[in-house]
């Protein structure tokens, strides 16, 4: 099985948010460094949105 992470591109897809917001955002660590390049899993990312404050969180 191959893991597959998400760049700040495909987080951004992923949240129905632009990249500029992305990047303002406290993302958590990265569960991958390539080089430069951070990268998230995506039940990461669920994880994180599900539980941060703010406009995104609407549970």
């Amino acid at each position: 099985m191959m893991l597959v992470f998400l760049s700040v591109t495909e987080v951004a897809e992923r949240l129905g948010v632009s990249v500029n917001s992305v990047k303002q955002y406290k993302l958590p660590e990265p569960d991958a460094l390539i080089g430069r390049t951070r990268g998230w899993l995506p039940e990461t990312i669920d994880a994180w949105n599900a539980t941060r404050p703010g406009k995104g969180n609407w549970k």
